[in-house]
């Protein structure tokens, strides 16, 4: 009788979960805390996301960065998120395929739904801990945007807002510009 076969010590995890989620066809994946889940946003969602990224591409184009939805990687961790919109550096973009959070200037996610909590609470924690500068969060389901910066091991050290849709949010040094967030309304 044969039994099956140990892998225990010879396969990394990690590695494979990332290695098979960057291979599914026609779909866009994330991993959350191991999960896989499927990247499917609602035209609303789309809208809101369009509006922030309408309101920063002067300034980011002035920076010599990109703005776009590429493959975040949290080395370590068993996760690898495809954000609303990262700012990233031109000549990391160019050519590269997942980056890490800390590589961004900017990250923003939209909530929907379906995912809300996660954007509130986990990716949050985790953006702070791999060292995502400025984390904007578009709160659709409660109306509101939040700017956390700051990161640290155990979370964002500065809070502001949240705003209730309507206000200008700014955004910090290297942007220094506000977010009319009236279009979210």
């Amino acid at each position: 009788m044969t039994s099956a076969p140990d892998y225990s010590q010879g396969i990394d995890a990690e590695r494979a979960l990332k290695f098979a989620v960057q291979r599914i066809r026609g779909d866009r994946v994330q991993i959350i805390e191991g999960i896989i889940e499927p990247v499917s946003p609602t035209w609303d969602h789309e809208r809101a996301a369009k509006l922030v990224r309408r309101q920063i591409e002067k300034r980011v184009d002035e920076l010599g960065c990109v703005e776009g939805s590429g493959n975040l990687d949290l080395p370590g961790s068993s996760n690898w998120y495809i954000p609303d919109i990262a700012v990233v550096p031109e000549e990391l973009a160019k050519g590269g395929s997942a980056l890490l959070p800390d590589q961004t200037l900017l990250i923003v996610e939209v909530t929907s739904e379906s995912n809300a909590e996660t954007d509130r609470i986990v990716k949050r924690r985790r953006y702070a801990e791999y060292g995502a500068p400025l984390y904007l969060l578009v709160d659709r389901i409660d109306h509101c945007v939040t700017l956390f910066s700051k990161p640290g091991k155990l979370g964002y050290t500065r809070v502001d807002g949240p705003y209730p849709f309507g206000a200008a949010v700014r955004l910090p040094v290297p942007f220094e510009l506000d977010i009319d967030t009236s279009g979210l309304a």
